[in-house]
């Protein structure tokens, strides 16, 4: 077959910046096309491979992805009925939320095959007795658990760690760090950073930030280190910012001689949804779904579009595991590997962020960590600083929800249909740190409108 691509002569970047410039008719280029974000990296209006592009090899593979059903555990038997038909209708991977030590892990685990649907057990509590439990469990079937506890994010969004005196929580881990081989149980719940309202190099450096804290305290890590992370719409961006994560954990993972890739388990933000014209965040989860697979996640639990303000309920798991399916069986975004390699716009991001990050990361690092830096509330102070300049951009209108701050349907009432309690809620009490909290752009405008129904 004949090379079309042969019929016509190269065109560098420096031809096509002259021919920009010609149609732009005296406006000045960098003024009218370069636009600079949060994050302080300036976006070209193209990119093209004769520029100086710093190319970095990451190993994305979009086949590995597993659709994950999240499964609040109240009731065991309803919970292993509700696995068992999640798992018929397509999800790959279960996520038990558990909040009590008592509960019966062995009945939980029984019916379901965990060496082809993987599990994850998202603990709200810290328990040598019950991860050694599970380990037994793990072993007697020849499979991996995946246990996502993290005594510093307790902290970050408690203000208090597990235990009352700190070094107790690392050595509950420590405990069993050795003996516990079939359990991946060093988990990083690095959402919060991007909920809360930090930029992505902060999201990035303080993620880094974080598992340095778990590989300076635990002695022995035998399994993959997993990292829950938060995906936004910013499409491209998002994108990189998960390369870029797999590149910086990997750098910093060689220093500590530990040789396993990390597990990146992605989840749509909280930040951008909203509670008028629900619809519009089943749009938002797809797009922020599929920059999740570009970007290399290992694990995707999509986030139902009535998540804010309903209670679990069938419809909308079904709809946010249904979204997935269309994205791997119908637009067969799980065929191609490494879908961002050669991309000079997304390698250009990745190699800024990483290197913003890693910079970001050092200075922390030099002052002392990151407890060390919550303790003395500089990390809350600069997350609040970038989380107040995008609610400046919401409040403006320059940074636009549909539905919300842009063609909001007045005639949208949501005041009696609200289950759950969908604004930010402060208890005060005594704590060690201020707590990061999480919160939405929409929320006060959301609350101006249900006052006024």
């Amino acid at each position: 077959m004949k090379n079309l691509f042969n019929d016509f002569e190269p065109i560098s970047s420096k031809q096509w910046k002259q021919q920009i410039q010609f149609e732009l008719k005296g406006l000045d280029y960098n003024d009218t096309l370069v636009w600079e974000s949060p994050e302080g990296i300036k976006v070209k209006p193209f990119y093209h491979k004769d520029e100086d592009q710093k190319t970095v090899s990451i190993n994305t593979e979009a086949s590995q992805f597993k659709i994950v059903q999240n499964i609040f555990v109240f009731d065991v038997e309803k919970s292993i009925k509700k696995a068992k038909n999640s798992i018929a209708r397509g999800a790959e991977s279960i996520r038990f939320t558990i909040q009590k030590e008592d509960l019966d892990i062995t009945k939980l685990l029984s019916e379901i095959d965990i060496q082809k649907n993987a599990v994850y057990l998202n603990l709200k509590f810290l328990s040598a007795n019950f991860l050694k439990k599970v380990n037994q469990i793990a072993l007697s079937k020849n499979a991996i658990i995946h246990i996502q506890v993290d005594p510093i994010h307790q902290l970050i969004t408690d203000g208090n760690w597990f235990e009352s005196a700190e070094k107790d929580n690392f050595e509950v881990l420590n405990s069993v760090s050795a003996e516990c081989k079939n359990i991946s149980f060093i988990n990083i719940t690095a959402n919060i950073y991007q909920n809360a309202g930090a930029n992505m190099v902060q999201q990035l450096a303080y993620t880094l930030a974080h598992t340095n804290e778990y590989f300076n305290q635990i002695k022995v890590i035998n399994q993959p280190i997993t990292i829950e992370v938060s995906v936004g719409t910013n499409y491209f961006f998002e994108i990189a910012k998960l390369r870029a994560l797999r590149l910086i954990f990997n750098t910093l993972a060689t220093e500590y001689n530990h040789e396993f890739d990390c597990h990146i388990i992605a989840t749509p933000t909280k930040r951008n949804k909203t509670l008028y014209d629900y619809n519009t965040n089943m749009l938002r989860t797809t797009t922020e779904c599929m920059s999740a697979i570009l970007g290399g996640a290992n694990a995707i639990s999509n986030l139902a579009y009535d998540a804010i303000y309903h209670k679990d309920n069938e419809f909308g798991d079904r709809i946010s595991r249904n979204q997935l399916l269309v994205l791997k069986h119908e637009s067969y975004f799980d065929v191609v590997n490494n879908p961002a390699d050669g991309t000079y716009y997304i390698e250009s991001l990745t190699t800024q962020l990483a290197e913003k990050a890693l910079s970001l990361f050092k200075e922390i690092e030099a002052n002392g960590g990151l407890i060390k830096q919550l303790k003395e509330g500089n990390i809350q102070k600069k997350i609040q600083e970038s989380a107040q300049k995008e609610q400046d951009l919401f409040d403006s209108g320059k940074e636009v929800l549909l539905g919300t701050n842009k063609y909001p349907n007045k005639n949208d009432k949501m005041k009696n249909d609200l289950e759950l309690f969908p604004f930010v809620k402060i208890k005060p009490r005594k704590t060690l740190i201020t707590p990061i909290i999480e919160k939405r752009l929409a929320e006060i405008l959301e609350q101006e409108r249900i006052s006024l129904e």
